[in-house]
């Protein structure tokens, strides 16, 4: 019942089920620790948006109840239940990537790439991103069975653990203290997984060219880095391959490499923020540069192509 797909998840079992409440219950045990062990306690909410995704695109586990049972616990520690991945992510972004139709697109209201659009890219995203998700929740209600009862079991998860959590810190160190360490050891880890999901996501998208097999990704290959975010920076290979588990995408990357343009293979996500954020806005040079076509200027053929579909549709809906 708890047999792994692939032994590399022992390490995500390790992160899951001993550093992830470790680290936040830690601030409940000593509330010193408050601010101390923020940076820690980001990296494990990013761990666990990485968990969330991976989670979503090959299933962890061979049992399929421990994969429902899995994805409501790290829903707890992604803040958000995790089938909302399905129809933004999976069914969404892997289909558009980018162009228009992805709930998620870089360039909705600007084409420039500045800090201020990715940092508040997040709120422009996560609120285009509610109609899809309303959909999917309203297609899985009707229909009942097994798909509606993971999105209640994952949703009153997150509801009842944050819920009890808020109050076992109240009930532990009073109502200002309390209240603290569950911000600090529960809530901004949360939050910051969900926002650092789609900061990600902007930064591997944005002015990349979303209509070539091998330039529609942003990627950050360093080896030391990927190894503590699970091999997440290979970005490219994941589109082209996203039932693969994680832990094949290095291997996958080095043979696909050479057909990427360079600079879309960056060292790290921090080098490539410094350049972008901090040197860019006094050195045109750092600063990111379209590769190839742009998502919103889209080849003749697709153009005539997405027209004729557009003739078949209304023809469809008359007939309808």
């Amino acid at each position: 019942m708890l047999k792994l797909r692939f032994a590399a998840d022992y390490r995500c079992l390790f992160y899951a089920f001993v550093l992830f409440p470790g680290v936040a219950l830690a601030h409940y045990v000593q509330p010193a620790l408050v601010g101390w062990l923020l940076p820690v306690s980001l990296y494990m909410g990013y761990c666990a948006g990485i968990f969330s995704h991976n989670h979503n695109h090959c299933p962890t586990f061979v049992n399929r109840r421990t994969n429902e049972w899995f994805s409501a616990w790290l829903s707890i520690f992604y803040g958000y239940p995790l089938f909302a991945w399905i129809p933004t992510h999976n069914l969404n972004h892997h289909k558009h990537v980018n162009r228009a139709g992805d709930a998620t697109i870089t360039w909705r209201y600007t084409k420039e790439h500045t800090f201020w659009t990715a940092a508040t890219y997040f709120f422009v995203s996560a609120y285009f991103q509610s109609g899809p998700i309303r959909e999917y929740i309203d297609k899985a209600r009707a229909q009942g069975g097994r798909v509606h009862r993971q999105i209640v079991t994952q949703a009153v998860s997150v509801i009842v653990a944050h819920v009890a959590l808020l109050g076992l810190g109240i009930a532990l160190w009073g109502l200002g203290t309390g209240v603290l360490v569950y911000t600090f050891g529960f809530a901004i880890p949360a939050l910051f997984a969900l926002w650092s999901m789609m900061f990600t996501n902007y930064i591997q998208h944005v002015h990349c060219d979303p209509w070539s097999p091998d330039n529609h990704s942003r990627n950050f290959v360093s080896k030391w880095n990927n190894w503590f975010v699970f091999q997440a920076g290979y970005h490219t290979v994941h589109h082209e391959n996203p039932g693969t588990h994680w832990s094949k995408y290095g291997e996958l990357h080095a043979a696909r490499a050479h057909l990427i343009a360079p600079e879309l293979n960056e060292a790290s996500i921090f080098a490539f923020c410094v350049k972008n954020y901090v040197l860019g806005p006094f050195f045109e040079r750092f600063r990111t540069k379209q590769v190839g076509r742009a998502a919103y200027d889209a080849p003749a053929a697709t153009l005539e192509t997405d027209s004729v579909a557009a003739v078949e549709a209304g023809i469809n809906a008359e007939i309808a």
